[in-house]
């Protein structure tokens, strides 16, 4: 049996918690905030309930598989799943709306012929083909296993099989989003319902590599889901099943630097000086926080390195607690798309001195009882990613970004001013607080291609018995929660003194 000890409550260090304590190890996590979950959060106040983090489950087998190889009671015995129908709702800059079944591709096609016409849903339709083709090539190496020793060879070949223009030559394919929506869906609403799976993590579509298309095509493959209660009841039965397996919590300890001896990891010493021995240590942190926490180099050359510009992503909340109920026919999510698509990618490349300027929004209104005082009123949380160089710190700038996510909100939900009993704004430095991570920083997803820029470092370091979880870290065994910041569910078993990835 051996000590181990967990920087961090996130999701994906309370999975590798689980996981380790099933195979028989003592497991210690220290959270440096009062509870858990990292930023699957709650904001409480007058009967209402909002999900502060992610409001949606992209993949629920993730944690399906978690449940079933960490105890008896399955999943769906903890919480309550429900599949989003529709999955969402655009809105997209000319008017134009459309509303896309969940998990079906027929359902979806008829929906885009209708909506946009020129047969734009046989477009969508091809382009899920693809998409799935690059699903298949990538999962495996991506997010099933550790991250491979020759990972050049991955970062270095894009593959998206994408359908070379009529107009070009016939050698050259897609290698960005944007091309795809460019070249294949030849309509700019359609490449604006591609980029926003892009730009819910801050990524350019412009820079994004092709095989960034398995965003969309994982949420029509696996659907959308809600957790009744909201997320953070997930965060709760995670927390659960962790002290069921007889991991230990310590709260209010931040821990403030990894201790090593004789060449490798040995425990983490806490604020306030004490010292905590162990023989391997898990940390879900940031890459910049990480690096503070150690003596030396996490990396060498030639080991994939952190992107720390991806760290700009920062995410702008608003909570607003409506009066009046929630009309018949309201969909859970809404997606708003920006009025000038270049103006918020030139903000995300290039934004320092720049003025804001209206982003792509989300709107989530949940029809669920436990997150509002009762029948006659509604909870609703809209969202949207930014860069966390826009000036945070400026009362100015966050009034701006409220008045633009009221405003899209306006566009969805009915009557929205005068319903308005009270606004709660949750900034980048909220989150931070919360997550010890700059401005409460969005993790993208690991990417095939980019010449390794969207990859994540692998799960083990340079420094014996440091490991790496969470969503700044190579999936490795575990699959992305897209819709919980980048969050990851990564499982680590011991054999020995090494650990492996594991599924």
């Amino acid at each position: 049996m051996a000590r181990i000890a967990v920087i961090g409550a996130g999701m994906g260090a309370m999975a590798a918690a689980a996981r380790l304590a099933v195979a028989g190890h003592r497991v210690v996590v220290y959270e440096r905030t009062e509870t858990y979950g990292g930023a699957v959060r709650r904001f409480e106040r007058d009967g209402f309930g909002f999900d502060t983090g992610p409001g949606l489950l992209p993949v629920p087998a993730v944690y399906r598989d978690l449940f079933i190889k960490t105890g008896k009671e399955p999943l769906e015995d903890l919480v309550e799943l429900v599949q989003v129908d529709p999955s969402s709702r655009h809105v997209f800059a000319d008017g134009t709306a459309v509303s896309l079944p969940n998990a079906s591709r027929a359902g979806v096609v008829t929906a885009l012929d209708e909506a946009l016409g020129g047969g734009a849903g046989r477009r969508w339709g091809d382009f899920l083909i693809r998409a799935r083709e690059a699903w298949d090539r990538t999962r495996r190496p991506l997010l099933e296993e550790p991250l491979w020793p020759n990972w050049s060879v991955l970062a270095g070949q894009e593959p998206y099989p994408a359908v070379p223009h009529k107009k070009l030559l016939r050698t050259r394919r897609a290698t960005t989003l944007a091309e795809i929506g460019t070249w294949e869906l030849c309509d700019e609403r359609l490449a604006a319902l591609l980029e926003s799976h892009a730009l819910a993590y801050g990524l350019d579509p412009r820079t994004a590599p092709a095989s960034a298309a398995v965003l969309p095509y994982m949420e029509h493959a696996f659907g959308t889901w809600y957790v009744r209660g909201g997320m953070r009841e997930l965060a709760r039965a995670v927390y659960e099943r962790c002290v069921a397996r007889r991991v230990e919590f310590v709260f209010g300890a931040e821990v403030t630097r990894v201790l090593e001896k004789d060449g490798r990891a040995a425990g983490v010493e806490l604020a306030g000086g004490t010292v905590v021995d162990a023989d391997h240590v898990v940390a879900d942190v940031d890459p910049v926080r990480l690096r503070v926490l150690t003596d030396r180099p996490l990396d060498q050359e030639g080991d994939v390195q952190a992107d720390l510009s991806s760290s700009r992503a920062v995410r702008c909340t608003l909570l607003l607690a409506l009066r009046g109920p929630r009309e018949a026919g309201a969909v859970h999510r809404t997606v708003v798309h920006a009025p000038d698509r270049e103006a918020e990618l030139d903000l995300l490349a290039s934004p320092g001195g720049d003025e804001p300027v209206c982003p792509t929004v989300t709107v989530l209104r949940p029809d669920d009882p436990a997150l509002r005082p009762d029948d006659a009123h509604e909870s609703v949380v809209v969202s949207a990613v930014l860069s966390g160089d826009a000036g945070w710190e400026e009362a100015g700038t966050v009034r701006r970004y409220t008045d633009f996510l009221l405003e899209a909100a306006e566009r969805t939900v009915p009557q929205l001013r005068e319903r308005l009993l009270w606004h709660e704004v949750r900034t980048p430095e909220d989150t931070e607080g919360e997550t010890g991570t700059r401005l409460g920083g969005v993790p993208a997803p690991s990417l095939a291609a980019g010449r390794g820029r969207f990859l994540h470092p692998a799960n083990t370091t340079r420094v014996p018995g440091l490991y790496r979880v969470g969503g700044w870290s190579h999936p490795g065994g575990g699959l992305p929660h897209a819709g919980m910041s980048g969050a990851l569910v990564a499982g680590l078993v011991v054999e020995g003194p090494q650990f492996r990835g594991s599924q």
